[in-house]
């Protein structure tokens, strides 16, 4: 952002590469020899340095009257960082220092907090980390534990929301986790207790037989016993879930 207004890049150019992979990079940022590597992989390394060179200062040029002619890249050691000293911040971080809180203060008996916390990271949550960080196994095992993070959370408001009987609001937190992960078998289960708590007995029993669809389908996998044991609950006497 610039002034309170978004600024554009090209998807899939080398500037957004060039920020994901420093978002990554946290306080001790990125070594210059990975970064050439990731953004020019078959280019000459000299030629690779001075295009490198060439974005980090068009980058000042755009971002530099917003950050009070601040670089908003720092070279140190080798090393290149977000200038979060002079105000870059980034997405994935505050996800990160969201779901910490929040998961502190719930350890902490903090339920209210936890829940505010928790809320505001599943917004900040856009989807999967960036295809622009590449494939590589450090992309693959970031984007796994950030997806695992939102999960933990959703999974949580989900609960709460239950167990103070926001039973709309505990659905549709089941219902959005299950878009991220599918064969979440436990957001399932509390999808139909939702749907009967809502009244909605004959919802609940069908979406038992859409989950043994996306287990088979999906995941090649027979049902857990707590769920078939819930759908025997529900059609026999619904009053005790």
């Amino acid at each position: 952002m610039k002034g309170g207004q978004l600024v554009g890049v090209r998807s899939g150019g080398k500037t957004e590469a060039l920020l994901a992979h420093l978002g990554l990079g946290g306080l001790y940022g990125v070594p210059r020899e990975v970064l050439l590597r990731a953004l020019w992989p078959r280019s000459d390394t000299a030629l690779a340095t001075q295009a490198l060179n060439s974005l980090v200062h068009s980058l000042r040029r755009l971002l530099g009257e917003a950050l009070r002619g601040a670089a908003p890249i720092v070279l140190a050691g080798g090393h290149y960082r977000l200038n979060e000293a002079a105000g870059v911040g980034v997405d994935v971080a505050r996800f990160r220092a969201l779901v910490g809180g929040a998961e502190h203060a719930d350890r902490g008996g903090e339920t209210a907090t936890a829940v505010e916390l928790y809320k505001h990271a599943v917004q900040l949550y856009g989807g999967d980390l960036s295809a622009a960080v590449g494939d590589g196994a450090r992309a693959a095992l970031e984007r796994e534990r950030l997806r695992a993070s939102c999960l933990r959370a959703l999974i949580r408001l989900a609960a709460y929301a239950f167990m103070h009987e926001n039973f709309d609001a505990s659905l549709a937190y089941a219902l959005e986790l299950l878009q991220h992960d599918p064969c979440r078998e436990d957001a399932h289960r509390l999808v139909m207790r939702c749907h009967v708590r809502l009244g909605e007995r004959s919802q609940a029993l069908n979406h038992y037989r859409t989950v043994q669809a996306i287990l088979r389908s999906e995941c090649d996998l027979e049902l857990e016993q707590a769920t078939t044991a819930l759908f025997e609950q529900i059609r026999l006497n619904p009053d005790a879930v």
